[in-house]
């Protein structure tokens, strides 16, 4: 048995040797040139690259780009993959080629209830559902006037975040778990006007550990995604892990969607919400019911875990810096006195706004963008011709990080 297996085995990997030797030849554009590049390995590409730092791609891919240039091509097993790692070539793809790079390519793990199909995230920027999604969120959530509207739940958020750290001064605290579940009270209060969690319990180290867990699936290495031909095996089991994890919040929608729906129901008085704008839109048949919980657990997962992460990284520099953290502490004497810091307070505060526009730089909450694919042939970045269907791929970490931007780029000068 085990020889039979061993016989097959060897038989798939010269079956794929002599696709990746087809493949490959045929990438390389006619009238142009590839991006440069390490040579790749037969079968497995350039996957050897990225084994001694699996969670660190985005740092490997820098340092490779040291070497090749911002506008890299990397074989990885039987797919190729560009990356971009400059602010220039950057703005090349996403302004100069925007149209030609509008469909994203989506990891095989999230095909797991088809979420692709439905998502913010994964849809191409040029779909229907897309520009409906987007011009939704911008009208119901991030207008003005809906801005305006939401202040004070804003104000009562960050006050029960700042009552929480006064009971619990002296103590040791992880910072990360209260900033963790104020933004996700803020974030559901504002789509469904509910709290998920007290600050600073249990469900709150679960509920972070649910969408912590959801972020690094997306950049966890998958055979399936390097070898499409093995994606109905699922053999590492990703897509069935990502399946279990968005069940977990689309069931947990699903009960919110349902009381709200009860209570429309029995003639109870509306919130005026998020989520009771997508269902007077789902009554006049303009979304479904899986496109609303498609679009909930996108906010929910990307508006949390990015926004904590800036936070936690930006208090770890302050106590690292003390220097920074006295002046920053002396503008806020300066403009605003003893009073509480209130929202509109913030333009008044240049070198705060300064902090966390350097925390984002050198720590950005994701370190690779989403991965693009080029929908057609001749498109050109950097002098390059990228190959039709290639994913490509901007290292935000690297960007930050250029040498050519920033004399030191590596330490934290607000």
């Amino acid at each position: 048995m085990e020889f039979i297996l061993l016989v097959i085995c060897i038989s798939i990997l010269f079956l794929i040797s002599f696709l990746f030797t087809l493949t490959y030849q045929k990438l390389i554009p006619s009238n142009g040139k590839l991006p440069p590049g390490p040579t790749p390995l037969p079968v497995i590409g350039n996957l050897l690259h990225f084994c001694k730092q699996p969670d660190q791609v985005h740092q490997a891919m820098a340092d490779l780009a040291k070497i090749y240039g911002p506008v890299m091509s990397l074989k990885l097993g039987m797919t190729n993959l560009v990356v971009i790692s400059s602010p220039d070539t950057a703005r090349e793809a996403l302004q100069k080629n925007d149209a030609a790079m509008s469909a994203r390519w989506v990891p095989d793990n999230f095909h797991a209830l088809n979420h692709h199909e439905v998502s913010i995230g994964w849809l191409s920027s040029s779909s229907p559902l897309w520009k409906n999604l987007r011009t939704i969120v911008t009208t119901h959530l991030m207008s003005a006037r809906c801005l305006d509207m939401t202040r004070t739940i804003r104000k009562e958020k960050n006050s029960e975040l700042m009552t929480y750290f006064h009971e619990n001064a002296g103590k040791s605290i992880r910072l990360s778990l209260p900033l963790f579940g104020a933004m996700l009270n803020l974030i559901s209060t504002l789509l469904f006007s509910e709290d998920v969690l007290d600050l600073g319990s249990d469900s709150t180290q679960d509920f972070k550990e649910l969408v912590a867990s959801i972020i690094e699936e997306i950049g966890k290495p998958n055979v399936s995604d390097f070898y499409p031909f093995l994606r109905q095996l699922d053999l590492q089991g990703r897509r069935r892990i990502t399946k279990v994890y968005l069940e977990r919040l689309y069931n947990y929608f699903d009960g919110i969607i349902t009381r709200r729906l009860t209570g429309v129901k029995q003639m109870k008085e509306n919130t005026g919400d998020f989520l009771d704008s997508l269902l007077k839109l789902h009554s006049d048949s303009k979304l479904d019911l899986r496109t609303i919980k498609g679009l909930l657990t996108d906010l929910f997962v990307a508006g949390n875990e990015t926004t904590s992460i800036t936070i936690e990284w930006a208090m770890a520099e302050l106590l690292r810096n003390p220097s920074v953290m006295l002046k920053a502490r002396a503008e806020l004497k300066e403009k605003i006195g003893s009073k509480q810091v209130e929202e509109t307070d913030i333009p008044k505060l240049p070198y705060l706004h300064a902090i966390i526009k350097e925390t984002m730089r050198l720590y950005p909450a994701g370190p690779l963008m989403l991965p693009h694919k080029v929908t057609e042939a001749g498109v050109e970045i950097g002098g390059f011709t990228l190959p039709k269907d290639a994913r490509v791929m901007i290292n935000v970490w690297a960007i930050g990080r250029d040498s050519t931007a920033w004399s030191e780029p590596d330490i934290f000068m607000p």
